[in-house]
Parts: C-alpha cells; structure tokens; sequence
C-alpha cells in the first residue's frame, strides 16, 4: 500500500503540461549513469557511462552552479528575450529568427547524425531534471528545454558571428526608418574584446614537453570551470559557455585548443535589386528573376506586465536574409549557417588525440568566429587564423556591400584548412595570438601577407601582440609557472612613447602644479602593479586622452596611441594631463593614490547586470586593462557609476596546460564557480585571482577523489 501512494505521489508531482512520469523516470534512470564529484573549488567532475550521459551530468551541473546565465543564453539564443526584457529586445529575437526559425531548427536537428542527437536530448534531458529537481527555481521563459533549441548557439564564442548583425539596423528596415551607416563598434572607453593564447614547444621548456596558455578575456562568469568524462573517450576540462555541452577552450590528455576572436572576414553584405510583381517578390541574379522567399514569424513581448505579440515578415534570398537597406536597397547578410556541421565540430574537438586528428576536424569549416591556438602531448604547436573563409573574386571589396545581382560577388565555396593562413611547429619553438595580425605569429616564420587573399586577414598588430612578441623572443626552460609570470608580466607597451611625450611637454613648459605628478611618471618603470601611483595617472591621462584629443580621422589602435606621444601639440598634451588629475582628486581625493585603491575586484551577488558599490568590500587588483599591452586583461565594459574601477571584463578562465606522458595543468577563474552567494565557490578565489595564485587541476581520477568535496548523482545531491 505504501508503494502505491508512493507512485500516486511521485505521478501527480511528475505530471505538469511540460512533463510526464514517464519522462521522469527516463530522466532519473539516465541520471544513475553519472557521478558529479565536486572538487575543493566546486569545479564539477562529471562522469558518465557514455558521453550522453557525460552531457546530462554536464548541463545538470551547469544549472546547479549558475542556471540564470544558462536560461538567458539559451533565451536569447532562440529569440525569446523580449519575453522577458520587453519590446526593446524584439528585434535581438528577429535577428534570431531571420537566420533560422524554429521549424528550421527542429528540421536541422531532425537532419543530424544519431549521435548527434543523442547529445541534443540528453542536453535538454539534463536541464529539465534539474529544474524537476529543483522546483524552487522558476524558470522566465523556456518552461522545458527541447534537443532542437541547441540548433540556435554551436559555438562558445561570446554571441558568436550574429551579434556583428546590427539591430539597429534591422529596426530601421522594419519600421521603414533611415538610419546613418555603421562602421562597427569603436568605443574606446570600453574594456577591448579579446584573448591571448600561447604554444611553446618543448625545445623551450624545462621538461621537452609542449605548453598551452589558455587565455580568454571575457566578461567575468560567462564561462565555468568544467571537467566531462565518459567511458567512450571523452575526456575534456576547462571553460564551456553557460548551457552548452562541450568545453570550448580547454584540454584532453593530448590535446589543448585556445580560441582567440578572428578578425577574418567571415560575414557579407549582398545589396538586392528587388523587383515586384503581381505574384510576389523576385529579385535579380544575372540574367535571372529569381523568388525572394518570404515567411512570416509572430514573436512575443512583454509590455507592463503583459504579453503581447508583433508579427514580422522574413525575406530571404540565396545570399541570406535581408537585414537592412543600403542607399534605399534591401541588402542580404551572409554568414556561416551550418547548425549542425558547427555543434559536431565543437564537440568533436575536444576528443582529438594529436595534430594530425585535430586538422583533419578543422576542415569541417564550420568554427567561423575564432583562431585556433594548439599544443598537443606529441610535442606539436599550432595555429589556425579562422575556419570557415569563403572564397571570393579578390577584385571585389568585401569590407563595403556588394552587389548581389552580379553572379561575380557569390562566394565560390571555402577554402580548405591547407589553403587557410596556418603555422605549424615553426623553428622558433614558439605562437601566439592576441586578435593580432597573424604575420607576427612566429617571428621570422610567420605566413607572408602577400602569400593570401587580402580578404583572410586585415587586422593590424595591437600592443597586446608586441608585449607577446617581446617576451616569448626570450623564453627558455619554461615550467608552468614561468608561464604564468610571462601572462601576467606587468610591462605596458602603450605607454612606450606617450609617457615621454607628455614629459617632454612638461620640460619644454614647466607647470609647478603639476610637478609631481610628472615626477612620478618620470620614474615610473611603465609596469602595472597595485602599489603603483604612476599606473593611476597613466591610466587616466591615456583615457582622457581617448576622450579628448584631436586626432586625425585616418588613425585607429597602435597608430592613434602613438600620435598622442608624439604629434599631439605640447599644449594639449599638458591640458589633458590636467584634466586627468582633476578627474583622480575628484574620484579619490588625491592624485598620488596607487592604482589598487582605484583599481577593484567586487562580487557583491551573483546577478548577471553586475552592480557595484564604494562602501561595500573589494580586493585590491594590480591588473590593468588590454588597451595598455596588458597581456593579463582587467577592465570594466559597463557603465559604474562608482569613484572606483570595479572589473568586469578581461582574464575570466585562465589556464596553462602542459603535455606529456601525463597532461599537468593550473588554472584561475575571476571570483568562484557558483552563481549562489552562500556558496563557498562563489568567492574563494577572488583573492588568488588578484594575486595571480593558481590552482593545480585535478585530472586523473584518483587525484580528483583526493581532492573530492561531494560526490553525487544529479536529483541526489545533500541540501
């Protein structure tokens, strides 16, 4: 008797319009093929008899230690956030749909490998059973979670290719509005985007192994610490992207991968001569009338508390959808599409054993917003500039719209990896990235511009990728933690010729209020630290600068900085010195403050809209943002209405792996794993994370038990 009520019980709780018993139990008997070991830093060890069960453990996990960012990637990524941010977020979730609606998701997933699909389900799997298990946590939109709604976000880059499509001017387009050409974001008082990775081979280090820093600047807590085990070979640790299943900067026993942002040109713009007949809309393709296909999708908002619809036609021709008008033409956005080719390739990654492995997943092409740093335990480096590189008419300039009606324009396939710009094993023992040019990647062995397409690289060198160069130049008998220190090595290039500008402008026009100051920076030795005055007034005289000098329209990055040191007229040089000190006493009180009092590391709660308060505690930090050199980033990309910096943005998940007869690795993450404030591991590693401690990984399963905080079964955690 008591075995039935037991069952009526657990039917009536089962049972709710998004689930059924049946569903329940699946999800139960799946979650007794996995155990979750807790570490002493909370990073989750998933174990699973197969790697779908690896998956399940590993988004159930993820739900556990910060489910809100999983909802809301997941909510954007499917175009339902104006369900819960209201109308001003509709056309994020047109953008969405634009690309692919939810029909088309369903039928991609219904077109994926078995395998793949298996992933897909256990992925939804997971997420459900925690929130089945967890009915305290409401969710704000997605009530239950479907294997097709993986379509929508395959690769673990911050927003990925779709997010450089403008909203603004998708807006425009529908609402019939002008709106002035975009250029791109150019912000310079925010934080850069950006990461650094580094090979060195073991003809550099002190053990003959190969190295790998790992190295993302990310917003903080966009990523957690992961490691996923299953006994079908996967065997992957390091950063995933909240509510994805596979570990998308990390390390296998013999592999390691770190992506950096690619600034290869990987999306175009196709202007449309649309043409209107009786019977619809057709556009010109050469000498051909060809149907603009048109769909239509209703989307959601929400409006004081309300639910309200808006219906959206889509239009779409074979370079893609139309997003916006240029001079008054519908123009076409074309980016890589491949859903399903893309989820396979970021999964398979993770499971490659060498180079030869690894290459043969890059010419999937599908990982089209990343470069691609390598180190595997064979003692190879390597370094792939971008993925998926379509091939087109280099007489053509792709960096404006073309015109689609000439066939000339369309891309003509992708380029095979062995075409794409790569450095594998160079002499000088040595690759690093940091979204710099690949040209300098290897020194004297890095690929020769002339040798590609202009269309495969643009992007010039940045102060990050000079500090790099400089100091790998010198590296030998490298160990781990020699590794670490050349990261986080505190030298600012930026500041090479605009501090002895500045200086020469004081001498050539001495002000007795400003002399210490300059006497300051005339000793400061241009490193960064969190005892240091002289970072404090570079600091705020480099972003002044930003602010306030007259600078020639031509310049962008290295170019602009260096003016400012150099032809920036003495007097303003002087005046906007000024400024920046008058900007210090305000904040501070003083102008001789050492940057680690203005310079703060805060985790207040674990809010995703990161708040900050002068009155509440933080940790000194003697980081500094990228735009200075910093190779260990530390910045704020929102808007503080605080007197101090408060870090939102830069070194988040770091590791540095070494490969041989066994894979050693250390790691940091900025604050803890968990979300939860009453979580030991949302705080304890905030003050390692400001002093640059590491933490050995625990890889091997018995060094994992050693190391073990709780071991569970997902739904039978202890409260």
């Amino acid at each position: 008797m008591y075995r039935y009520l037991t069952l009526l019980l657990l039917t009536f709780i089962a049972c709710s319009p998004e689930t059924s018993y049946p569903e329940v139990a699946k999800w139960a008997a799946q979650a007794d093929n996995v155990t979750i070991i807790r570490d002493d830093y909370g990073v989750p060890h998933i174990y699973g008899q197969t790697d779908a069960d690896a998956v399940f453990g590993l988004l159930y996990a993820q739900c556990e230690d910060d489910f809100r960012r999983v909802e809301r990637n997941f909510t954007w990524a499917i175009g339902r956030l104006a369900e819960t941010e209201g109308e001003e977020a509709i056309y994020s979730d047109l953008r969405a749909k634009l690309f692919m609606t939810e029909d088309e998701a369903k039928e991609y997933y219904q077109s994926a490998p078995d395998w793949l699909k298996k992933l897909c389900a256990a992925w939804a799997d997971g997420i459900n059973y925690y929130l089945h298990t967890h009915p305290e946590v409401e969710p704000k939109v997605i009530k239950k979670y479907e294997p097709w709604m993986t379509m929508y976000f395959t690769e673990g880059s911050i927003g990925g290719d779709i997010e450089r499509v403008s909203t603004r001017r998708i807006k425009a387009f529908y609402e019939g509005k002008t709106v002035a050409e975009e250029i791109g974001e150019e912000d310079f008082l925010l934080e850069p985007k950006g990461s650094n990775g580094f090979a060195i081979s073991g003809d550099l280090t002190a053990s003959g192994n190969a190295m790998l820093l790992i190295n993302p600047h990310t917003s903080f807590y966009f990523r957690g610490e992961v490691h996923a085990v299953s006994e079908e070979g996967l065997n992957a640790y390091g950063a995933v992207t909240w509510g994805q299943f596979f570990v998308y900067q990390g390390f296998n026993e013999n592999t390691g991968w770190m992506h950096t942002s690619t600034y290869t040109d990987v999306i175009d713009e196709f202007v449309e001569t649309i043409i209107e007949k009786e019977d619809g809309l057709y556009y010109q393709y050469g000498d051909e009338e060809r149907n603009v296909e048109v769909k239509e999708v209703t989307l959601k908002y929400l409006e004081d508390g309300a639910m309200r619809e808006k219906t959206f036609p889509i239009y779409r021709t074979h370079h893609g959808p139309i997003t916006h008008e240029v001079d008054g033409k519908w123009t076409a956005t074309a980016m890589m599409w491949e859903p399903v080719k893309a989820l396979e390739q970021s999964f398979v990654r993770s499971k490659k054993k060498n180079l030869a492995e690894f290459n043969e997943m890059m010419d999937i092409r599908t990982n089209s917003s990343n470069n691609t740093v390598f180190a595997d335990s064979e003692g190879n480096i390597a370094y792939y500039h971008g993925n998926f590189i379509p091939i087109r008419d280099d007489q053509f300039d792709y960096i404006r719209p073309v015109d689609g009606s000439n066939p000339a324009t369309d891309w003509q396939g992708l380029h095979p990896v062995d075409e794409a710009i790569t450095v594998k094993n160079p002499p000088n023992g040595w690759i690093q990235n940091c979204n710099s040019t690949p040209f300098t990647s290897a020194a004297q062995y890095s690929p020769k511009k002339e040798d590609y397409p202009s269309y495969m690289s643009r992007i010039p060198e940045n102060f990050r990728g000079v500090h790099a160069i400089g100091l790998l130049a010198d590296a030998n008998d490298m160990t781990i933690d020699k590794m670490i220190d050349l990261a986080y090595d505190p030298y600012l290039p930026a500041f090479e010729k605009v501090i002895p500008g500045l200086i020469a402008a004081y001498d050539q026009s001495p002000d007795v209020s400003i002399a210490g100051p300059i006497e300051v920076l005339r000793n400061w030795d241009m490193r960064t630290g969190s005892e240091s005055v002289g970072m404090t007034l570079a600091h705020f005289y480099g972003m002044n600068l930003y602010l306030h000098a007259e600078i020639p329209d031509n310049l962008t990055g290295m170019d602009r900085f260096h003016y400012f040191g150099i032809e920036l007229p003495v007097a303003e040089r002087l005046d906007i010195f000024i400024k920046a000190i008058t900007e210090i006493e305000d904040r501070m009180g003083s102008w001789n403050t050492p940057w680690g009092e203005v310079n703060r590391f805060q985790r207040v709660d674990g809010a995703i809209d990161l708040q900050f308060d002068d009155e509440a505690p933080s940790i000194p930090v003697g980081l500094t943002t990228g735009r200075w050199g910093a190779l260990a980033a530390y910045g704020m990309r929102s808007s503080q209405d605080t007197d101090k910096i408060y870090g939102t943005r830069g070194n988040s998940f770091v590791a540095v792996v070494e490969f041989g007869d066994q894979v050693k690795a250390k790691t940091i993450l900025a604050g803890g794993q968990s979300s939860d404030p009453n979580s030991p591991h949302f705080y304890d590693q905030a003050e390692m994370y400001a002093n640059q401690q590491f933490k050995e990984v625990a890889y091997y399963r018995e060094d994992v038990e050693a190391r073990a905080e709780e071991t569970y079964v997902p739904g039978k955690r202890e409260q």
